[in-house]
């Protein structure tokens, strides 16, 4: 085995380690785990040859286990049948209302005010509006201390889920605005 493979080796072990370490010790003091293995990457230096290299070696292991596992338990854990009956069909309708407003309408406008054509902004808004990965982290995560109930949770999942899936059609109906003659911006 070559010596630079091993100094590799031992670094993924530290930080592994580190991480692992860090989270204990969060969960261990009340806050959730995923906060101290947050706080353990942000000592990664980003840019460095270290970095890049702890990239290489976990893509593979985070992209074809972990995300769908996580994705996986975030499914199991949404209770799709607690949205039944008018109060939560509502809640749930007004939940994805809000939060297409505020994000793909707050950004569009904000696109629009700062010269954008309507269709840009609005295409904008759109990439806006999309939810990921982060808001069901923060979703799991507010389920397991309690913030969330179950059926908010289940409501919450459905707007990530909806607005991510909007995107494209969103996008590919924006892109049939007509776009007017640009406007030049002149420095003065």
């Amino acid at each position: 085995m070559q010596a630079g493979s091993l100094r590799e080796q031992e670094f993924l072990a530290a930080v592994v380690l580190i991480a692992l370490g860090s989270a204990w010790a969060t969960e261990h003091i009340g806050v959730h785990a995923l906060f101290g293995a947050f706080l353990a990457g942000v000592l990664v230096p980003r840019g460095a040859a270290t970095s890049e290299m702890l990239m290489q070696r976990c893509r593979d292991l985070l992209v074809v286990l972990l995300l769908p596992l996580f994705f996986a338990i975030t499914g199991l854990r949404t209770g799709i049948t607690l949205i039944s009956g008018p109060t939560a069909l509502l809640a749930c309708a007004a939940v994805l209302v809000a939060a297409v407003a505020g994000k793909l309408g707050g950004s569009a406008l904000a696109a629009r005010a700062s010269g954008l054509q309507w269709r840009d902004a609005l295409s904008l808004g759109a990439l806006m509006n999309t939810r990921g990965l982060m808001e069901l982290v923060v979703l799991n995560v507010g389920l397991e201390i309690g913030v969330l109930s179950p059926t908010l949770f289940a409501i919450m999942v459905v707007m990530a889920l909806v607005t991510t899936a909007a995107t494209s059609p969103l996008l590919t109906l924006f892109a049939r605005i007509p776009a007017r003659a640009a406007r030049t911006v002149h420095a003065g």
